[in-house]
């Protein structure tokens, strides 16, 4: 059994134009004063990490590495889920995610999604150079405006839908296979890869490719209201990277799982700081740390009523109170004794 890497955080939703959250340097060491031990980058924001310059680089790359070591953290992943949303995309979202691409490109598909490929095939590159196991993304939603089967969608429809995203992320798989990196797929509502059934289905398109894998975050599965612990038994072969996320849910009369259209706070289906919520994350260590997991530990605050900086600041010790240290020998071994065939065959009376 292996020990789970952690506590390590994720970058995204602290970053802003202030200090020290406007610079990589500043960021590590607010990390790690709060007792963290690695950073999950997300490769997007210019103000921490130059990605085409991490692909092109391994200098570079050295230097971001020493920059992080020298805060006492290592870097877990790097993160496309904005560049992943942009891979594959319904028209629908077209006008809704021209802030996920540079401003140039607003307004034009074709465009936003030949970038986003290009970061991609830049993601695996960097990844390798930083000598990461495993990158984390969103694999986009062409067929997520159909999820609900009304009115009646016709026949092949989620079919092609998957087909097409196959053919988009094969090349890009190849990439990370190329770079040691495995890709792991955040399920998430919103994405066409969202549940075990749709990364099944994936995965069947493509092959089986050995890269396609899973960002395991038990937050989005409490939402959708699907076993998070029962996944980890089907499906922790392709597990490769954890987001650590509470998160609660408390239908009623007026909504459910589809929220009514409300805001975060009055929807049933809640994120919430880590041990605000309800998921038993006791448990999720236990099955990790029994299916062998190789990954990081990384908190991801998303919470609609407590501050950001008090969920980082509890988010540490959270994850570092749930670690199991594995262990190196059976509890009962002082009562056995070394292999003997012939004794064995004596007490079977062979």
């Amino acid at each position: 059994m292996k020990t789970i890497k952690g506590p390590g955080i994720f970058l995204a939703q602290f970053a802003s134009d202030a200090a020290p959250f406007n610079s990589l340097e500043g960021m590590a060491k607010w990390a790690a004063e709060l007792g963290y031990t690695g950073i999950q980058i997300p490769s997007w924001d210019r103000r921490l990490f130059d990605l085409k310059r991490a692909a092109e680089s391994k200098t570079y790359c050295d230097e971001i590495l020493g920059l992080v070591a020298q805060a006492g953290l290592a870097v877990t992943e790097l993160s496309t889920h904005l560049q992943g949303q942009l891979v594959a995309s319904h028209p629908a979202f077209d006008t809704l995610l021209d802030a996920f691409a540079p401003r140039e490109l607003a307004g034009d598909a074709k465009a936003k999604q030949a970038w986003a490929m290009e970061q991609l095939h830049w993601a695996a590159k960097a990844s390798r150079n930083l000598g990461v196991s495993a990158h984390a993304t969103f694999s986009g939603a062409l067929a997520w405006p159909f999820f609900y089967p009304w009115p009646q969608r016709p026949a092949g429809l989620i079919d092609e839908a998957f087909a097409e995203l196959a053919r988009l992320w094969t090349p890009i798989l190849d990439a990370f296979d190329a770079g040691g990196v495995d890709l792991c797929f955040e399920l998430h509502p919103g994405e066409d890869l969202h549940d075990g059934a749709t990364f099944e289905r994936f995965l069947s398109a493509a092959g089986n490719h050995p890269r396609a894998c899973i960002l395991y975050d038990p937050s989005h599965m409490v939402l959708q209201q699907l076993n998070y612990l029962e996944f980890l038994d089907l499906y922790h072969e392709r597990i490769r990277a954890f987001h650590v996320k509470d998160a609660e849910f408390h239908p009623s009369g007026r909504a459910g799982v589809y929220g009514g259209y409300q805001e975060w706070i009055d929807r049933p289906g809640r994120f919430r700081s880590l041990g605000d919520g309800q998921i038993d994350f006791q448990q999720i260590f236990s099955k990790l740390a029994q299916y062998d997991y190789p990954g990081w530990a990384v908190v991801e605050w998303e919470c609609c009523i407590k501050h950001p900086e008090d969920g980082a600041a509890e988010g540490a010790d959270f994850v570092r109170s749930h670690m199991i240290r594995v262990t190196d020998r059976a509890f009962d071994d002082f009562a056995g004794g070394a292999a003997d065939a012939k004794r064995n065959r004596k007490i079977l009376g062979l």
